[in-house]
């Protein structure tokens, strides 16, 4: 009678202690242990990406061009009582490339995620009119950085035995905008180059995924919501019939570097209220 006792409180004693330990696993969240960097992170896309991959468990390193952008986000994040970091980072940069992934494994002991989301375009009208001095900088800025950045972080997250890159790109890079031409070529570069980089990675464990966001409520894509004529232009083409939200990208990002997507690679996923794309 006494053995069944104590087996039955036995018993009892390992349903509430594997409760207590999936409890604590959903505390923890499902990036916890896990080193996370995000360009251009403070403000619009960026830092709704850095926001979600620091609820979900990960020690975020911000970055940005301007200190006084840094620091308001990086004092922000922490009253949200998330494990945050900040340096300043001209991607175009070499040296500041080096320096945030260098910064970031001094200060986190390593890294597991690059999340590249900065992007340049200093060119609005007919791609006929676009000089030459726009082509350079924005290939400079959203395709030959993103590249460099991925090359320089990849040795570290082999050293933590795989990780996840995520490229941010746009729905343009399937169906180019008329007065965004090559913006939209360069979002077209970087579905390529997501591709192109897979088998090498694969071999490290490193995956490498890509999201195309549509028409997003951002200071950056202002000029395409804030003008009636033109959002009465886009709702024509939205399904959904609305502009969609920072927050409505980053759980998709969350998602690519966690261990639930653990076998996609090579891929872009559209969010977009439903623009459809094809390349």
């Amino acid at each position: 009678m006494h053995r069944n006792f104590f087996s039955v409180l036995r018993q009892k004693d390992a349903i509430f202690q594997g409760f207590r330990m999936a409890s604590t696993s959903s505390i923890q969240g499902k990036l916890s242990g896990k080193v996370a960097i995000v360009t251009a992170s403070t403000e619009g896309i960026g830092l709704a990406i850095a926001r979600r991959l620091g609820q979900d468990g990960a020690s975020v390193m911000v970055s940005s061009r301007k200190q006084d952008n840094v620091s308001r986000t990086v004092e922000q994040l922490k009253s949200e009582n998330l494990q945050v970091e900040g340096m300043v980072c001209h991607v175009g940069k070499a040296e500041d490339r080096t320096s945030l992934i260098q910064q970031t494994v001094s200060k986190f002991g390593g890294l597991d995620f690059v999340v590249s989301n900065a992007a340049a375009n200093p060119a609005f009208g007919p791609i006929l009119d676009t000089p030459e001095s726009a082509w350079d900088k924005i290939f400079e800025t959203n395709v030959k950085a993103t590249f460099f950045l991925i090359k320089e972080a990849v040795p570290h997250m082999e050293k933590r035995g795989g990780g996840s890159v995520v490229i941010v790109s746009s729905f343009a890079g399937y169906t180019p905008m008329e007065f965004l031409g090559p913006y939209s070529v360069s979002k077209t570069a970087l579905i390529g180059m997501t591709k192109a980089l897979v088998p090498q990675l694969s071999t490290m464990n490193i995956r490498v995924n890509c999201v195309a966001p549509g028409i997003i409520k951002t200071k950056f894509s202002e000029q395409l919501w804030k003008t009636s004529a033109v959002k009465d232009m886009l709702m024509q083409m939205i399904p959904m019939k609305r502009i969609g939200e920072p927050s409505e990208i980053s759980g998709l990002v969350s998602f690519l570097c966690s261990d639930d997507a653990s076998y996609i690679t090579g891929e872009t996923t559209l969010a977009t209220g439903g623009i459809p794309g094809r390349l």
